[in-house]
Parts: structure tokens; sequence; C-alpha cells
């Protein structure tokens, strides 16, 4: 078999990337040596702007060269769609003018855990007069659709590109739509964002204030070097991805785009002035106030200076509405999340206790859930942390209490709610608030398995379906997120592995008679085998613990959306049996490990928070 013929060698498309970036660095010194001053003040530069695509050395595609062999022109085309060209004008050139034209590289991405690789197919698809046909092929972890929203997807990946001879040269006429990437190509060329939508809560928006605007991340991929602010409010007025898409809305009238010919981007002084189409251009008053909230907020992780102000316009440039950043803080992600002022756990004597401010020793919580009447195995308390949940320590009761010193009620009383299981692992799990004030549990009695909600922590607990669950498959944990509308679920299966699956959360009925269900569950951490604790770390990230087949423990930072975040790895730590993590992402991350429950600083190791204690857990 022939080079030609065989199968890509791995490296070859390293090595020309390599040498662009050579060439085009050489050059970027060589200019920049030419005008080096040799005096002046030492002037700081922020960092800040390193890391915006626009300051990267760019990744341009090579033509195809005379006289290449049909996997040469493939192989080429292949490494041409990993440039950082806007709309691949070098890898048109290896297309046919016919396929050049109608060619949609957008329509999807699919990503591969090793580059592609290709081959002379087995069969043609064509008699051998009429062209030559290459299989490319690999092994699929992904696929990116048109709204840029990303799914873990495994099997094998297999598609022919036929070609034909143009003026002597091989030239593809026939391939599927969207492109094929290595993951580690995908990871260099696209970064993950996050566009904002509202939560569609029903009859529970009435519980809180404002519960109409209540922003949802959701996160998509997008190119880091190709026009990154106007290809976010693009990816925003598409509208949600059609996992979160029945449970959030958007602000922007449907068929809103933005105005032809643009080029957004923020201005020195913080502003940014988006023009609509028509569509849009009918929205006015408050939906336009929702909908300039929606852009600053989606718009601020893809641009190089922070968004101080939204400008909406229509097509002919007639001003819409204007908000600054201050006037849309009621809009802002996370407003549910709440302060988490304390961490909480369960201590020696197996009462609830909180860590106090840095340097101060733990203490038992106020008001009878602290004050050891009953023993407690694990503890949730509310985002405005008034009230706490405690299951006890056989898993067997459930009670809510006020965290009030001063309140009248100083004894415990009767259990919300009672599991019947004869085993402590098949009883309750530890709890979870919403930012709505509800409260969620799941019993894990095998003759009867269920996921509850107590509405305020306080009424009767109301079942939940969750109609992909298996018939023995059931919930050993959960995480709600503060938004209401999002739930983890760590899922025991048949064989005994337990994975970590995210379900939306349908609200509908009335006030007096909610309805409530968990709907389409998909894996998060699709890549481990078993999943030991996972927590809420961010508006679209968990903080996961569990183990990848034959390796070992290992605690990561996945997105919603069952990608790897781009999150710093985190250091190493043995026998993590907890994790707790706060959505306000400046608290440190804990968990419950063999010696007792340690904290993550930022930029630190691993460090003792206490060894007399267990089961930590932030408010939420």
């Amino acid at each position: 078999m022939t080079a030609a013929d065989g199968r890509t060698k791995r490296g070859g498309g390293a090595r020309r990337r390599r040498a662009l970036l050579v060439l085009a660095t050489c050059g970027a010194l060589l200019a920049g040596c030419a005008s080096m001053p040799d005096g002046g003040k030492v002037k700081h530069v922020s960092s800040s702007h390193g890391n915006q695509g626009d300051s990267q050395v760019r990744v341009n595609g090579v033509s195809p060269q005379k006289g290449q062999v049909p996997t040469q022109i493939v192989r080429g085309f292949l490494e041409a769609i990993t440039s950082d060209e806007a709309n691949f004008p070098t890898a048109r050139e290896y297309l046919t003018r016919h396929l050049a034209r109608r060619w949609d590289p957008f329509a999807s991405t699919t990503v591969l855990s090793d580059g592609p690789s290709a081959a002379k197919a087995p069969r043609h698809s064509r008699r051998a007069e009429d062209g030559y046909s290459v299989e490319v092929s690999g092994a699929r972890m992904a696929e990116v659709d048109d709204k840029h929203a990303y799914s873990p997807s495994k099997g094998d990946y297999s598609e022919i590109f036929h070609l034909v001879k143009v003026d002597g040269e091989w030239r593809i006429d026939e391939m599927p739509d969207g492109l094929v990437l290595g993951e580690s190509d995908f990871q260099r060329i696209y970064r993950p964002i996050n566009t904002y939508y509202y939560a569609e809560l029903g009859p529970d928006a009435e519980s809180i204030t404002d519960g109409q605007n209540v922003l949802v991340a959701d996160p998509v991929y997008l190119r880091r070097r190709i026009d990154p602010v106007t290809k976010t409010v693009s990816a925003l007025l598409q509208g949600p991805s059609g996992w979160l898409d029945p449970v959030v809305a958007s602000a922007f009238p449907r068929g809103t785009r933005l105005a032809p010919k643009q080029h957004l981007s923020v201005d020195d002084s913080g502003v940014l002035r988006v023009r609509l189409n028509a569509r849009g251009a009918k929205a006015g008053g408050k939906r336009c106030v929702r909908m300039a909230a929606q852009l600053l907020y989606s718009v601020q992780d893809q641009a190089s200076a922070k968004v101080g102000k939204v400008e909406l316009a229509g097509p002919d440039n007639h001003d819409m509405c204007a908000q600054t950043r201050e006037q849309v803080t009621a809009f802002q992600p996370g407003r549910l999340n709440g302060s988490a002022k304390r961490a909480y756990f369960i201590d020696e004597n197996h009462r609830v206790a909180a860590f106090q401010r840095k340097n101060e020793s733990p203490r038992p919580v106020l008001g009878p859930l602290g004050s050891g009447q009953v023993e407690m195995g694990a503890v949730a308390v509310n985002r405005i942390e008034s009230e706490g949940a405690a299951v006890t320590r056989g898993r067997r009761g459930l009670y809510v209490a006020s965290l009030d010193g001063g309140s009248a009620n100083t004894t415990l009383g009767d259990p919300a709610l009672v599991s019947k299981a004869k085993r402590e692992n098949d009883r309750l799990t530890a709890p979870s608030w919403d930012g709505l004030g509800d409260l969620w549990v799941a019993d894990r009695d095998p003759d009867n398995p269920r996921l509850l909600r107590l509405r305020t922590g306080k009424e009767r607990p109301d079942e939940v379906q969750v109609p992909d669950l298996g018939k023995d498959e059931r919930i050993e944990s959960l995480r709600i997120s503060s938004d209401g509308v999002r739930i983890a679920l760590r899922v025991r299966g048949r064989d005994g592995h337990t994975t970590l699956q995210l379900g939306r959360v349908v609200r509908g009925g009335t006030v007096k008679k909610p309805v409530v269900t968990v709907e389409q569950l998909r894996p998060v951490a699709p890549q481990l085998v078993d999943v030991s604790a996972a927590s809420w770390a961010g508006g679209s990230r968990l903080v996961v613990v569990g183990r990848e087949s034959g390796s070992v423990q290992q605690l990561l930072y996945m997105e919603t959306d069952g990608s790897v975040s781009d999150q710093p790895t985190l250091p190493g730590i043995t026998d993590v049996t907890g994790v707790a993590a706060s959505e306000d992402e400046s608290k440190p991350l804990l968990a419950d490990s063999e010696d007792g429950i340690v904290r993550l600083p930022p930029d630190a190791t691993w460090k003792m928070l206490t060894d007399k204690g267990s089961a930590p857990a932030y408010p939420g």
C-alpha cells in the first residue's frame, strides 16, 4: 500500500500547522525587532487582552498542489478546514466549482477522538472511470449542531468523499455538509461561551420577585478568532439549543436577525451598538430592555473589553433602547444563587454546623438543627440561608427547620418525610434547594423509588416524574440549579455503575395544582464509568468526582452539555466521597475526603479545613 492510499499518518497535519505558526511567529518577531525601543519607562500591560482571539497567531490553509492523488486531496481538505479562515476559501479550492458553491461548512461539526483518517474506500460508490472514492473515518466523540450546541456522541464515523478530475487535477465533487475535526483541533479552534435566555417557570414564577426575568445559561461553541462578538450575537438570535428550548424563552421576536453588513465590537467607551432587522425592530419598551439584558450578558464572555452599555437600533439605525450594565443588574445571571455567606457541614457530634469567617472555628448553627436533638447525616441550606434541611444519620427522616436562633420553634417536631426502606443506602439522599425556595430530595426505596419536591420546603412532598429513568435505574443523589430548570442526577444503572445525568425541569399546571416533570436526561460526564459526587460550580458548569474505565478517581469541571470545561485542571486528591462548590465562582471548592473536609483556594493546593466533620455543603 502506498502512502497515498494508506491511512493518514498522525502528526503530518500538526507538522504543517507548526510550520505555518513558526513562519508567522518569526515574521512577527522580526517586525517587532525592527522597531524595538531602547529607552523609556516600563509600562504595565494588562494580561486580560492576551487571551483574546484576535491577538493570537492565525492558522491559514494550504492550497492543493499539482499532481496530488485523491487521498492527498482529501487530507489537504481536512487540514484546510482547521484553519482560521472565516468562510474556508482555501478549503473550497479542493472542491469542484459546483460543490464549492453549495457546501455548507456550518451545518454541523463532528468531533473525533483522534484526527480523521483518509484512505481509499473499500468499495467505490461509482464505477472506477467515473471518479475515485475516499473513506474518511474515525471514532466519534461529539456533534455540534447548526445552533452551535455540543452533545456527546459515541460510535464509528465513516463518510465517503467522491472525487473527479477537473482540468487534469483531482477535486472533491461529493461529500457531506459540515466539518469533521479531531478533538485537539476542535479545542484549539472553538471556545465554549454562554448565551442567556429567560427561564419558563410556569406558575412557580409567582413565588419570587421578577420571576419572568431569571436568566439561564445555554452553552454553545463558537470559533475563537472569527468575529467573536458578531457570531455570539448571531447565535443568541438563533434561539436556545434544542435541549433547553422547552424550559426557556427569548425576549427577541421570532425571526429577529442582525441587519446586514455588521462587524460588531465593543468600542473604547464599552458600548456595543447592534442593528436588528425589521422583525427585531418591532420590539419596544420593557421587551427591548429584556433583549438588551440578554445581549449584554451573552456578549461579555467574548468581548475583549468590558461591556458597559448596549444600544439596540433598527435596520435604518433608528434608536430602539439603550441599557447600561447598572440598569440591567436585576437580570444578572445567577441572581437566585444566594450569597453563600457560609459553608455548612455535619460535625463530629452529628449536628449541623457552619464554617464562620476566615480564621474562626466552626460552630453548630442556631436553631434545632444545631442542637443535637437528632443525629444528622447530611444537610442543605436554602439560598437565603434562613432555613436548613437535614437527613438523619441513618437517612430515614428529613427535617426542615429555621436557622434563626430567635425562632419560637426550638424543637424539630415531626420529620417532613420518612423513608420506609430497610437499608440505609436505600433511603433518602441529601436534599437540595433551588432559588425559588423549593426543596428537592430522592427516596431510594427499592419498593418505591421517587424524586420529590417540597414547595417552599414546608408543603407536602409531591412526586416528580422522571420518564427517562429505566425500571432498574434509580437516583443516588441530586443537585438542582438555582434557576430551577435544570437538575443534575447521579443515576445508578442496572450494571451497578453510576453516571451523571442532566434533566430539564418542566413546570406546568396551576398555582394550586402544579405539574412538574424532569425530562430528557442526557449525560454530563460520558467518559466516566462511575461518578461518586457532583455539584454545581457556575451557571453552566459542574464539578464532578469519578473515574474512567481502569483509571483512578479524578475531579473534573464539566459543562452542562457534556463537554470538558476549559477551566484549569484540578489538583488530584484521593478517596473523595463528596464535593461542594458554589455557583458563586469566587468561593473555594470543598471536598469530603478520608482525612476530613478539605478546601481548594484559588491557585493553590488542597488544604485541611477540619478533620472532625463530613458532608460539606454550600447553600443550594
